[in-house]
C-alpha cells in the first residue's frame, strides 16, 4: 500500500518549487499533484495519455478540446489523449489531483 496526505504532498511540490508533483507511478497509471495559482496561465500541451483530473481546491474554467466548463472542489475531468486542454480564468489557487494512463512520460 502507498497512502499519501494532501497537505505533505503539496508542501513537497512547494519544497521543489514545481507545479507538478508526481508521486506515484506503476506501470499502468501514475499520479500527481498540479498547482495553478489565481491569475495564472496554465502552459500545458496535449499529453499521449488519458487522464483524470480531480479539483482538491480552487476555481478555475477548464476547456478540453471545445468544450468549455467551471471547476471546483470535488470536479472530475476527463481529457483523451492527444486532446489540447487548459485551465483557466483561475479565480482560486488552484491544486488538482492528476492521474495518467498509461504513466506520463
Amino acid at each position: 500500500m502507498k497512502a499519501f496526505r494532501l497537505d505533505e504532498l503539496e508542501a513537497e511540490r512547494a519544497a521543489n518549487d514545481g507545479a507538478y508533483l508526481q508521486f506515484v507511478r506503476e506501470r499502468n497509471m501514475s499520479v500527481g499533484l498540479y498547482a495553478l495559482d489565481a491569475g495564472e496561465l496554465d502552459p500545458q500541451q496535449p499529453h499521449k495519455q488519458d487522464e483524470v483530473y480531480l479539483v482538491v481546491s480552487g476555481r478555475a474554467s477548464i476547456t478540453v478540446g471545445m468544450e468549455t466548463t467551471q471547476v471546483g472542489r470535488g470536479s472530475v475531468v476527463y481529457v483523451p489523449a492527444g486532446t489540447a486542454h487548459k485551465f483557466h480564468h483561475i479565480t482560486e489557487d488552484l491544486r488538482v489531483m492528476v492521474v495518467f494512463s498509461p504513466p506520463e512520460g
